[in-house]
Protein backbone atom coordinates (compact mmCIF):
# COMPACT_ATOMS: atom_id res chain seq x y z
CA UNK A 1 0.00 0.00 0.00
CA UNK A 2 1.26 3.50 -0.85
CA UNK A 3 2.11 5.84 1.50
CA UNK A 4 -0.52 8.73 -0.08
CA UNK A 5 -3.11 5.88 0.24
CA UNK A 6 -1.93 4.55 3.61
CA UNK A 7 -2.62 8.69 5.09
CA UNK A 8 -5.79 9.14 4.14
CA UNK A 9 -6.85 8.52 6.78
CA UNK A 10 -5.66 11.75 8.21
CA UNK A 11 -5.47 14.85 6.39
CA UNK A 12 -2.64 16.44 6.20
CA UNK A 13 -1.94 19.08 8.69
CA UNK A 14 -4.04 17.63 11.17
CA UNK A 15 -2.43 14.40 12.54
CA UNK A 16 -5.09 11.83 14.21
CA UNK A 17 -8.20 13.18 12.41
CA UNK A 18 -10.44 10.55 10.68
CA UNK A 19 -12.43 10.78 8.14
CA UNK A 20 -15.42 8.81 9.35
CA UNK A 21 -15.50 6.10 6.38
CA UNK A 22 -12.10 5.60 6.92
CA UNK A 23 -12.06 5.19 10.63
CA UNK A 24 -14.73 2.66 10.18
CA UNK A 25 -12.71 0.73 7.35
CA UNK A 26 -9.49 0.63 9.43
CA UNK A 27 -10.85 0.80 12.89
CA UNK A 28 -8.12 -1.41 14.05
CA UNK A 29 -5.47 0.36 12.89
CA UNK A 30 -7.73 3.63 14.61
CA UNK A 31 -7.46 1.92 18.31
CA UNK A 32 -3.32 1.36 17.80
CA UNK A 33 -3.27 4.73 16.76
CA UNK A 34 -5.07 5.90 20.34
CA UNK A 35 -2.72 3.63 22.00
CA UNK A 36 0.09 4.74 20.38
CA UNK A 37 -0.47 8.49 19.48
CA UNK A 38 -3.16 9.80 21.39
CA UNK A 39 -7.05 10.41 21.22
CA UNK A 40 -8.02 10.27 17.22
CA UNK A 41 -10.69 12.82 15.79
CA UNK A 42 -12.98 11.44 14.06
CA UNK A 43 -14.73 13.59 11.16
CA UNK A 44 -18.68 14.30 9.38
CA UNK A 45 -18.92 15.92 6.66
CA UNK A 46 -15.30 18.09 7.87
CA UNK A 47 -16.65 18.36 11.26
CA UNK A 48 -15.09 17.19 14.18
CA UNK A 49 -17.69 14.64 15.80
CA UNK A 50 -16.37 12.25 18.16
CA UNK A 51 -12.88 11.42 19.66
CA UNK A 52 -11.45 8.11 20.22
CA UNK A 53 -9.63 7.60 23.59
CA UNK A 54 -8.05 4.68 26.08
CA UNK A 55 -10.17 3.35 28.24
CA UNK A 56 -7.73 4.23 31.02
CA UNK A 57 -8.23 7.86 29.88
CA UNK A 58 -11.83 7.57 29.98
CA UNK A 59 -12.18 6.79 33.27
CA UNK A 60 -9.65 8.80 34.28
CA UNK A 61 -11.94 12.00 33.05
CA UNK A 62 -15.25 10.46 34.03
CA UNK A 63 -13.78 9.87 38.11
CA UNK A 64 -15.17 7.53 40.22
CA UNK A 65 -18.53 7.51 41.40
CA UNK A 66 -18.24 7.19 45.27
CA UNK A 67 -19.72 10.18 46.40
CA UNK A 68 -16.49 11.64 48.04
CA UNK A 69 -17.25 14.73 45.98
CA UNK A 70 -20.27 15.26 47.39
CA UNK A 71 -19.05 14.86 50.90
CA UNK A 72 -15.82 16.96 50.36
CA UNK A 73 -18.51 19.70 49.13
CA UNK A 74 -20.99 19.45 52.20
CA UNK A 75 -17.72 19.74 54.43
CA UNK A 76 -16.19 22.85 52.51
CA UNK A 77 -19.88 24.60 52.13
CA UNK A 78 -19.47 27.68 54.98
CA UNK A 79 -22.47 26.22 56.28
CA UNK A 80 -21.90 23.21 56.97
CA UNK A 81 -22.58 24.37 61.17
CA UNK A 82 -25.91 25.41 59.80
CA UNK A 83 -28.55 23.42 62.35
CA UNK A 84 -31.67 22.41 60.44
CA UNK A 85 -35.15 22.36 62.57
CA UNK A 86 -36.79 19.07 60.29
CA UNK A 87 -40.04 18.32 61.76
CA UNK A 88 -41.60 15.70 60.49
CA UNK A 89 -45.93 14.70 60.90
CA UNK A 90 -47.14 11.45 60.68
CA UNK A 91 -47.76 9.82 57.76
CA UNK A 92 -51.29 8.31 57.84
CA UNK A 93 -51.32 4.32 57.52
CA UNK A 94 -53.51 2.15 55.51
CA UNK A 95 -54.67 -1.72 56.89
CA UNK A 96 -53.06 -3.75 54.30
CA UNK A 97 -54.07 -7.65 54.70
CA UNK A 98 -51.30 -10.28 53.77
Amino acid sequence: MSTAKRDRSTRPGRPGHWVLQDAKARFSELVRRVHSEGPQHVTVHGRDEVVVITLDDFRRLKGERTGRDLIEAMQASPWRDVELDVSRSPMPVRDVEL
